[in-house]
């Protein structure tokens, strides 16, 4: 019997006829959403409504997430599955490393992980037509995250993140609006698409 290696590598978003040889960690994918509002005596868009703080939240707990994936994605994608330890020029600017185990499950198109990411001032921006997918921050922090991932579209991604000391900065949404939470606890969970956060004490979910 000859030993197999399993690598990482990105999620297919078809599967293809035969056995799959190795399921691997996933690419992450984001599917937009908007929402405007309209005036209906003008019968014209009167653009999105005024985003107070908890609107301001969605868009910076999503940033966390994305960025997450970013780093994840970066060091990740490609690797044998086992033990991980990778570090990463973040794309603005600061570093990221990302260490722990991911374990891959051929049967159920899903890998296992239990990973620790460090940032260290990691700068990352994302430009969208949809104004709560829009921001440009920076992410110091460690974060653990624990979970399953989806590689197959037949199966679902559910994570746990816990940090006890998150801090973002930069500008969310556009118009850019400035955003900053300092030494913040976090407590996150990903479920499918739907993402649930208390983040600085206060709760938000967003739709990936």
């Amino acid at each position: 019997m000859h030993a197999r290696t399993m690598r990482l590598s990105g999620w297919r978003t078809a599967c293809r006829g035969g056995a799959l040889s190795a399921v691997v960690l996933g690419l992450y994918l984001v599917v937009p959403t908007s929402c405007t509002s309209t005036d209906p005596a003008a019968g014209v868009d009167a653009g999105p409504p005024p985003c107070e703080q908890e609107c301001k939240d969605e868009t910076g707990v999503r940033a966390i997430r994305e960025t997450m994936k970013l780093i994840y994605n970066l060091t990740l994608q490609g690797k044998p599955v086992g033990e991980q330890n990778a570090a990463v020029a973040c794309p603005k600017g600061g570093k990221a490393y990302i260490f722990g185990t991911a374990t891959s499950n051929a049967d159920q198109g899903t890998t296992e992980v239990k990973l620790t990411y460090e940032a260290e001032a990691c700068a990352y921006e994302q430009r969208d037509d949809d104004a709560d997918e829009s921001y440009n921050v920076v992410l110091t922090g460690k974060i653990v995250q624990e979970g399953t991932l989806a590689v197959q579209p037949s199966t679902s991604t559910a994570l746990v993140m816990k940090s006890e000391n998150v801090t973002l900065t930069g500008m969310v949404r556009l118009p850019a609006l400035d955003y900053r939470a300092e030494a913040c606890k976090l407590e996150m969970t990903q479920n499918g698409n739907k993402l649930t956060a208390t983040f600085c004490g206060r709760t938000v979910g967003v739709d990936l």
